[in-house]
């Protein structure tokens, strides 16, 4: 496989390692020479200097026969427009942007990015599961633009003891399973009831989270 990433610091450098070791064809693209000649020393004639936001930059690295685009720049608008370059300009199938400010991962799916990786997400994403007061927490996001999320049914809930065919979720959003506070899993059906501490693993579009989170959390009336 050929893999073009695009920024060469300590995240483009150590993913081009791997990718390397694991036996793929990798080429990395730094605007820095003294990054570029860095990974050349330690890695192999593996870098290119060069600007990975310009398609004369990405036609010399080979981008019209890469398997997969990268874009891993400390700048969420470099990644954005370089991964944008190499799907409409070489039509790399498959493109995937860091992404440095969670508030941009929207965007970035809508612009037609296949996959994001914020790591201030990751982080997020486990402290939330150790503080009570998060009731929805997020597990994976998928290419399509839907997300795995976790929800915690509180006490006073409104969908408490309701069936889940009576709860109404947002358009295109399923429970997909439920884990009781025994720790027991369950496929849920439409005659399942939820009860206070159930922990909902459901799937919703990522902007349907905020309507998701109150129809399974929000108080009786």
């Amino acid at each position: 496989m050929y893999i073009v990433v695009v920024g060469g610091g300590k995240v483009g450098f150590y993913l081009a390692k791997e990718l390397v070791e694991a036996g793929h064809e990798a080429l990395v693209i730094e605007r820095d020479a003294a990054k570029a000649a860095e990974i050349a020393e330690t890695l192999g004639e593996i870098a290119m200097r060069g600007d990975g936001c310009e398609a004369a930059v990405q036609e010399r690295a080979g981008c019209g026969r890469a398997d997969l685009f990268i874009a891993v720049t400390g700048d969420d608008e470099d990644n954005l427009v370089a991964c944008q370059v190499a799907r409409h300009k070489f039509n790399v199938k498959r493109v995937v942007a860091r992404i440095n400010n969670p508030k941009n991962e929207l965007i970035f799916r809508k612009l037609g990015i296949d996959v994001t990786v914020s790591a201030t997400s990751v982080i997020l994403s486990q402290i939330e599961q150790e503080l009570p007061e998060h009731l929805l927490i997020p597990l994976l996001q998928l290419r399509s633009g839907f997300e795995i999320v976790e929800v915690k049914i509180p006490d006073g809930a409104a969908s408490l003891d309701v069936k889940l065919r009576d709860i109404v979720l947002p358009d295109q959003s399923m429970i997909w399973g439920i884990v009781d506070t025994d720790g027991n899993p369950q496929v849920p059906t439409s005659d399942t009831y939820l009860r206070a501490g159930d922990e909902v693993v459901a799937v919703t579009l990522l902007e349907s989270e905020e309507a998701l989170r109150a129809a399974l959390t929000g108080p009786s009336r």
